[in-house]
Order: C-alpha cells, then structure tokens, then sequence
C-alpha cells in the first residue's frame, strides 16, 4: 500500500485526513470518535473568550451543498481546559486547537491552551482586503506559544498577497478555506430563511466550494512556502488527491463528517490509498503540487480534439448522449463520437459514471 502518512512542521500524521473545526470536533467525545473512525489528526471546534450563543435553525443542506451560521464553540473555554481537550488528547494523534477571533482574545487563550495544542489554528474570519486582523491575531499567538500556528483564511479575492503577508509575519501553515457567503436559502413551504440568524443568511460549504478551495490552494501555493491545510467540500479520496495535486500537505473535512458521521474519515483515508495504489502512486508526497508542475508544461489549446473511448469500460448509459450539445455522441453498437461535430468541451468525460472517456 502507498504511503499515506505525512510530517507537517514536526507533526507525524498517520494519514492526512482529519475533522475540520466544527461539529465533527465540538467535544471531547467527538474528537475521540473521529480518531476512532480513522482521523489522522485532530482539529477542535474554535473556541473564543466566551462561548457561541449560536442561531437556530443553524444547519441545512442544500442542493450540491450545505448552508451554515455555526459560530465558535458553544461550549464555555474552562469546559474545554477542564476536560475535553483531554479527552481529545488520549487519543494519541496531533491535536491542533482552535482559537478565536481577535488578537485579544487570541492573545488570552493562547496561554490557557498551551499544555494540551500540539499546534494552534487560528480563526478570524475576516473577508477584507488589508491582511493586519489576521496578522495581529498570528503574533499575538506566536508571541504565546512555542508550537506551530497556522491561519484559518476565507476565500479572498488577493489571497496571494494574504498568505504571503501571514508567512513573512511567521505562520507556520496556512488552513484554506473557511466557509463562502454570506449565501441564502429560504424554505419555499414557509416562506422563512433555512437559517435562524437575524438576516436569514448563512455560509455555504460542503462540495459546492470544493472548486473555489482548490483554486485558492492552487494560487497559494505557487508563491508561499508554508504547508496548506486544504478544506471545503472534501468527500472521498479522490478529493484528496486532488487537494494535494493543487498544492495541499493535508485536508480538513466538515460537512462529510456530518452528514456522514466519524467513520468517514478512515473510509475516505482508504479511497485515498486505493487511488495511489491503482495509479501507481508510492507515496502520497509524489501527488502534492502535481498539478502546478504539469501546468508549466502544458500549451494552451483552442482546437477540438475528441475524446478517446474506452468500450470496454463503457456501459452505453446514455448520460453522455443527452448532454452533448453539439450531437457529437451517438449509441450504436458501440459508442462514436463524431470528430468533425465534437467541440472538445470535456463535459462527457466529467458526467461518465464509468471513466470510459478520456481527453
């Protein structure tokens, strides 16, 4: 089997798939069930000075995603020092605590914390253009403690310029990204807000921004140094993989966790190897940044080239067929594809259910 498990700033994680700071490591117990159902590490639930008084209705799901107004812990901070960090500590893999918002606040429970983090992940959630919230909270917390700490970062529109500011200020990591919104959803039956919070809106994770993650590892990762943490959207193996191919050194998961519950990590930690093994993959580090390097040698194409098929692999579904807009795709006794009316968009290699096709 390839080998899955990854040292990030000293830390020896035996596969690189672990909760993100949220419901699936709101305690104690539930970080010991993530662990329990495969988790390489663990990340506890953001804790602040005071505990969240969190909005209700708080979580929905949504078409292709998921809709939140989770807050920090809900939980007071001396619940936490007093028995769930640890409780998450017996469980024996890094633990990495969650702190927020502003330096301030960071600054207190930084000290507080230090006998039980392995590592610290800081959580601001600031969306703006100047870099100095999240700077000021990375030195209050690096003039604290002596582990690694990494900045949780939103989806920002020069996040290049964000995380390169955070590693000339000393972050050891970088974790991206937080949660997108503020979004909507309204309940047609009722007429009312899916979220409980007083505007109605939420923040939209789950696989829906698992494109916008990728992008924003991608970018980062090509002008910092730093490891990256890749969350948003993550839900099997192959999501992985191709966090790590755009830059990752590890991933987070949320939604999956809930939804799926703490098994899901060991299953998707499996898809993981199993992905390695069938591509002929060693070492899960021979995948990371794959895809920066390729792109440096690949030219820019505009012509159309049709996909190759794989009959033996394809099951003449038809899913292929109804899509193609440019009637390229017939079903006989095998599946053709007309070259002179293909357009090489790549929309059936992406909806085959088989991986028959192939640009």
């Amino acid at each position: 089997m390839a080998k899955i498990s990854v040292n990030i700033c000293g830390l020896e994680f035996p596969n690189p798939v672990m909760p993100a700071a949220g419901p699936g490591s709101k305690d104690g117990a539930m970080c010991q069930a993530a662990v329990q159902g495969g988790a390489g590490g663990l990340v506890t639930k953001t804790i602040s000075v005071n505990p969240a008084e969190v909005p209700r209705p708080c979580m929905a799901q949504v078409k292709g995603g998921f809709l939140n107004t989770e807050l920090w812990s809900e939980l007071p901070k001396e619940q936490w020092l007093a028995k769930e960090y640890k409780l998450a500590k017996e469980t024996g893999v890094p633990v990495i605590v969650g702190l927020g918002y502003t330096a301030e606040q960071i600054s207190e429970l930084a000290r507080l914390v230090k006998p039980y983090a392995d590592a610290l992940e800081l959580s601001t959630h600031y969306v703006g253009t100047d870099p100095a919230p999240m700077i000021n909270a990375l030195k209050a917390a690096k003039a604290e403690v002596d582990v690694p700490v990494f900045l949780k970062m939103s989806p920002h529109t020069d996040i290049q310029q964000i995380a390169k500011a955070a590693e000339e200020a000393g972050a050891d990591g970088l974790v991206m990204i937080n949660s997108f919104g503020p979004c909507m959803g309204i309940d047609v039956d009722t007429g009312l807000p899916l979220m409980g919070s007083k505007t109605g809106y939420g923040w939209l994770s789950g696989a829906a921004i698992r494109p916008l993650a990728v992008r924003c590892i991608y970018d980062v990762a090509q002008v910092v140094k730093i490891p990256i943490f890749g969350v948003g959207g993550v839900t099997s193996g192959r999501d992985v993989a191709e966090m790590f191919m755009a830059g990752a050194s590890a991933v987070q998961v949320c939604t999956e966790g809930i939804l799926k519950g703490p098994k899901v990590y060991g299953k998707i930690a499996k898809e993981l190897n199993d992905f390695l093994d069938s591509h002929g993959y060693t070492d899960v580090a021979q995948i990371k940044g794959l895809t920066i390097k390729k792109m440096a040698e690949r030219a820019f194409r505009a012509e159309s080239i049709a996909p190759e098929v794989n009959q033996d692999a394809c099951s003449k579904c038809g899913i292929c067929e109804t899509s193609c807009v440019y009637s390229a795709i017939t079903r006989e006794e095998q599946l053709k594809i007309d070259p002179e009316k293909c357009f090489g968009c790549g929309l059936c290699v992406t909806r085959c259910p088989k991986s028959a096709l192939r640009l």
